[in-house]
């Protein structure tokens, strides 16, 4: 069995990081001046993820609280990082955070063609509520959203126990070149 994840807060510093990232997995990736801006609001919050204790990224998840509900704004993992357990303690400690600043429900869209990601948001207790057609494009193609809702009374502090989440303060940054 592999080592637990390493996990922490994030921030404005670390929006290149991000934005390569969410380049090398996702089809249509945000800009590093999407992931500043978003990360200049109070009610936005991101957990990176990485699979070693070299803490050079390989995930992270992107997280807006508001009226007392969350909505994962998005969430990538890098491909070389996959099923090894860092895109589950990602989502937990959002969930775990999102709770602590007093959400009652996180929300998240997902393609329908994503069945990867569908099974591991069943997995941590998400359910599917609702439908976006043609919400995700490429080129011309188009895939529904599955928009999917999960109940925050469950998450405690003890869901990230044992990942190692620590809270940089804002003079840090990532590091990765």
């Amino acid at each position: 069995m592999s080592a637990a994840p390493h996990l922490w807060l994030g921030g404005r510093e670390d929006a290149g990081v991000l934005a390569r990232l969410h380049a090398g997995a996702l089809v249509d990736p945000w800009p590093e001046a999407a992931f500043v801006s978003l990360l200049s609001r109070s009610e936005v919050f991101v957990v990176v993820g990485a699979r070693t204790d070299q803490f050079l990224p390989d995930g992270f998840i992107l997280v807006r609280t508001v009226a007392g509900e969350a909505e994962v704004l998005t969430f990538c993992v890098a491909e070389s990082a996959r099923k090894c357990g860092l895109g589950r303690a990602l989502l937990d400690a959002a969930c775990c955070i999102a709770a602590g600043r007093a959400s009652g429900e996180m929300f998240l869209e997902v393609s329908e063609n994503n069945a990867a990601a569908f099974s591991l948001y069943q997995k941590t207790g998400f359910v599917a509520v609702g439908r976006r057609a043609a919400y995700y494009r490429h080129g011309l193609l188009a895939a529904d959203a599955i928009v999917m809702r999960k109940p925050l009374s469950d998450a405690s502090p003890d869901i990230v126990e044992g990942h190692a989440l620590s809270f940089r303060s804002g003079t840090e940054s990532t590091k990765r070149n």
